[in-house]
């Protein structure tokens, strides 16, 4: 099965002849270690039709070629640690209205254009590796980076239409934008929602401090004040209850991911997560049936309590 994207400039495909890229693109031009014809291809951005061409020609070195549609408008690619374009390093090229094409690497230091700084970043480009071909109507940003891996998280966007960078080559902010998570070995790439991210992390945060830090701190709490009756009961109380909640709105987070993201692998994580959510209701559920002092059963309910909440 191969690619094959039709545009108004004409058909676009993964399987095109490397002469194709040689005799009409002009890569002839570049220097002898950017080698063409082993790069994998991939659509990236469907709704822009960014296609990217890449591959690890070396233990440490990459080369890539990004083809998206002339729109007289920037075209970015850019690497992120954490998927969000504040803190990323990007490769940016167009063409302005002279016809003159420019490939330059940005930091992106902040949403302000100021911060968006032109030859700056993390990248390390090769000398004269980049270049930057406008051929059928689709820009094509050619580059090699120096590194044993690249960041998997990579954001593409474009900029406005006839609104290309100015004299002194600030970014005006992007029209659209994409943020995804690239596997290189096995040429796949899946756009990420950041919204969902900061669910996933969320839901991180709120179990460890529910589960593993209030939880805790409610039990030696019950220990270590237990002569100051009955103060060490309602701090206890107060406690594993403020516990139990954070838990609680960490597995509604949990399930909402899941049905989000349709998220593969997890039924050992998940069957965990019920079962300690049970083991908590259980709790709550004996917080309810605690019998008083003067009752038969409360010897029962003590060893019960105490062996619950050890588990």
């Amino acid at each position: 099965m191969h690619l094959v994207i039709i545009t108004d400039g004409g058909i676009f495909t993964c399987d095109l002849p490397i002469r194709f890229m040689h005799l009409q693109l002009g890569f002839d031009d570049l220097p002898n270690p950017f080698n063409t014809s082993s790069l994998r291809c991939l659509l990236v951005w469907p709704s822009q039709d960014y296609i990217l061409r890449y591959a690890k020609t070396e233990p440490d070195l990459w080369s890539l070629v990004l083809s998206a549609p002339n729109t007289n408008a920037y075209v970015a690619m850019g690497f992120s640690e954490d998927g969000k374009m504040v803190g990323a390093s990007a490769v940016v090229g167009w063409f302005n209205r002279s016809g003159v094409g420019t490939i330059k690497q940005y930091y992106l230091g902040g949403e302000e254009e100021e911060e968006v700084v032109p030859d700056q970043g993390k990248l390390t480009l090769v000398n004269a590796s980049t270049t930057i071909v406008l051929k059928d109507s689709r820009l094509y940003l050619a580059f090699q980076v120096r590194v044993p891996t690249l960041e998997p998280r990579i954001i593409y966007s474009v900029g406005p239409r006839n609104g290309g960078p100015s004299s002194n080559n600030v970014l005006s902010e992007h029209r659209d934008q994409v943020s995804t998570y690239f596997d290189y070995a096995n040429g796949k790439s899946e756009e990420v929602n950041l919204d969902e991210e900061t669910l996933k992390i969320g839901h991180g945060i709120v179990n460890i401090v529910g589960w593993t830090v209030l939880l805790h701190i409610g039990i030696l709490l019950a220990r270590c004040l237990k002569k100051y009756e009955p103060l060490w009961f309602y701090v206890h109380a107060v406690t594993q209850t403020l516990g139990f909640s954070a838990g609680l709105a960490g597995v509604v987070m949990g399930l909402v991911l899941e049905d989000r993201i349709d998220p593969e692998n997890i039924t050992t994580h998940k069957v965990i997560g019920i079962i300690v959510l049970v083991l908590g209701l259980i709790q709550v559920m004996a917080l309810i049936a605690r019998p008083t002092k003067e009752s038969k059963r409360r010897k029962y309910w003590n060893w019960y309590h105490h062996c619950m909440g050890r588990l």
